[in-house]
């Protein structure tokens, strides 16, 4: 596939989870992807939008991995069509004892959907280990073939998936005995341990090596089909990994694990008083670059090769992280006891760290260079392994001079949301002002949908207080201004408000345009909230599945596809 920027594309943004078929299991899989590229083709979309899908931890963020490699078991396809090594009698059987409709109905639930799929999966494994005993048939030498070529980080990732399993299913290595908490000593430790034990953990690092084979041939099958549609899958590359990954187990050395990264305070995520007053804290360890350095960066190069594997296009997660990543000297678990203290207060608690950034501010001219330096550095080496205009940075927060610049250099296109790229004068910069390599959204997963905004900027608009009232009618102001729509304010949300909108983004000058799949439709979905937790975060699925779209809203896609014909981003 060559995508070129003078070829303006459409494209969709939905969550993989959030994918609803009628075969689906209660989660969005690979099966479900490829519908959607169907229709995308079908439709004219050039580009699909996912978040990561490499494997998570507890509490199924997709951006708190615990494999920088190791694709999520969930996202597998598991009906015996796709899963090869499962026959229809297993698959009656194992399905009859769960229920599957209540698995599809509502939110995602993570719990029946892994066991479900975790049967599914070992029933696979038994058939093909029979064979591959038995027969020393063709698909067991690829397979064989397949863990040799990927050795280097299939090796760590087992171990520590076993050892989880060995302490029941507790991810935090901070609790197993010492000798197993790193790559290093855990396979003395093994080395040491009884015959019962090694049996036990080798049939388990077997059967996790197997599901890692059957996902990323599933995924690969699917790049290439997408390929074919002229269709581009869009990856999240998540900006870094549990500090209980397997990447930190095989080798701490690359990462430093006194600090937590995050980003700095932002009033734009108000329901979360925490992020407000210190910011996020993700909870993931920050790199140790100096160290990475010294081996080209191995490890990311690694990584960038495994995921253009499966995906035609890549955003990278934070990319302000890489020129600086805000951090904390305090795990997330400790947020609340943080929370209502001062600086003075939170000093004496952490022995005078706060959090910060890291190599350092922009308070002098050399901190700055020397974080332009790394930036360039690192994207430089970015660009080399994935290719040009292959990158998308996910540029959004607070933006250092030498951020945008930078990436124009080396012609990586960043984010531009029209609420937030304002000019001089207080308006939003016009679409057609937009630089060309660029992509063009009015939300990312962590946003409430356009739907979501102007219901609440209405009754907001409404309200007694002039001052309230007065901000809400700017901000519809704003984007209709920016959409270049003549229509008079404030007005409740209809097909007009939506449409026009819709079509502002498509007419802007950037060479990507994508819409969340809650904004195409005029939906008010939300799949993320950051700060939050619980059920309310990335357990959202879209209510209506994907046959059923042309049906629903036969009209407006009718209307879309005209707009996008006329802002020719129509393939």
């Amino acid at each position: 596939m060559k995508f070129k920027p003078d070829q303006k594309l459409s494209g969709i943004l939905i969550p993989l989870f959030a994918l609803r078929t009628d075969r689906d299991f209660g989660v969005g899989d690979v099966d479900s992807l490829k519908e959607l590229v169907d229709w995308a083709a079908a439709r004219g979309f050039g580009m699909v939008q996912i978040l990561p899908i490499n494997e998570t931890g507890g509490d199924n963020s997709p951006y708190n991995i615990i494999s920088s490699m190791a694709l999520d078991p969930v996202t597998i396809a598991v009906n015996p069509g796709s899963l090869k090594d499962l026959t229809p009698g297993d698959f009656k059987a194992i399905c009859a004892g769960h229920d599957i409709d209540a698995l599809r109905a509502g939110r995602v639930d993570y719990r029946g959907v892994r066991a479900l799929k975790r049967e599914l999966l070992e029933a696979a494994w038994k058939r093909f280990r029979t064979a591959q005993i038995r027969e020393k048939t063709r698909r067991a030498k690829e397979f064989a073939a397949w863990v040799k070529g990927n050795r280097d980080w299939l090796e760590p990732y087992t171990l520590l998936r076993a050892l989880t399993e060995l302490h029941g299913g507790n991810e935090n290595t901070d609790l197993w005995p010492r000798r197993q908490r790193t790559f290093a000593s855990a396979g003395r430790w093994l080395a040491s341990a009884s015959p019962a034990v090694r049996r036990k953990i080798c049939a388990a690092r077997d059967f996790f090596a197997y599901v890692q084979w059957i996902a990323c041939g599933q995924w690969t099958t699917l790049k290439a089909y997408a390929g074919r549609r002229r269709v581009a899958l869009v990856g999240d590359v998540p900006v870094g990994v549990s500090i209980y990954s397997a990447d930190v187990f095989a080798q701490p050395e690359i990462f430093d694990l006194s600090r937590s990264s995050g980003a700095p305070p932002e009033k734009v995520f108000e329901s979360d008083p925490f992020t407000v007053k210190w910011g996020q804290n993700w909870g993931f360890p920050l790199y140790n670059w100096k160290v990475m350095e010294r081996d080209d960066y191995a490890w990311w190069r690694r990584r960038l090769r495994r995921s253009v594997e499966i995906f035609h296009f890549l955003r990278v997660d934070h990319a302000l992280g890489f020129f600086r990543i805000y951090s904390f000297p305090w795990r997330p678990e400790r947020n609340a006891e943080f929370l209502p203290l001062d600086a003075e207060e939170a000093r004496a608690r952490t022995g005078g760290a706060l959090p910060g950034f890291v190599p350092g501010d922009d308070s002098s001219p050399e901190n700055m260079e020397v974080n332009r330096r790394q930036g360039t550095r690192l994207f430089r080496m970015l660009v080399e392994e994935i290719g040009r205009h292959r990158i998308i940075a996910e540029d959004l927060g607070e933006l250092s001079p030498y951020v945008r610049p930078t990436l124009k250099e080396l012609e990586i296109p960043g984010f531009k949301i029209p609420m937030w790229e304002i000019a001089a004068d207080g308006w939003p910069v016009p679409g057609r002002d937009y630089e060309r390599l660029s992509l063009a959204t009015y939300g990312t997963h962590d946003h409430p949908s356009l739907r979501a905004l102007w219901d609440k900027w209405f009754v907001e608009s409404q309200s007694e207080d002039s001052g309230r009232a007065h901000a809400a009618l700017r901000r519809m102001q704003e984007v209709t201004r920016f959409a270049e729509m003549n229509v008079s304010l404030p007005v409740p949300w209809n097909d007009g408000i939506h449409e026009g909108l819709l079509h502002g983004l498509f007419a802007c000058n950037s060479w990507l345009a994508v819409n969340m799949i809650t904004d195409l439709f005029g939906t008010s979905e939300r799949f993320n909230v950051p700060g939050a937790s619980g059920d309310q975060n990335w357990t959202e699925r879209f209510p209506v599945p994907i046959g059923e779209w042309d049906a629903c809203w036969p009209d407006k896609l009718e209307r879309i596809a005209a707009m996008m014909r006329e802002t020719e981003r129509m393939l």
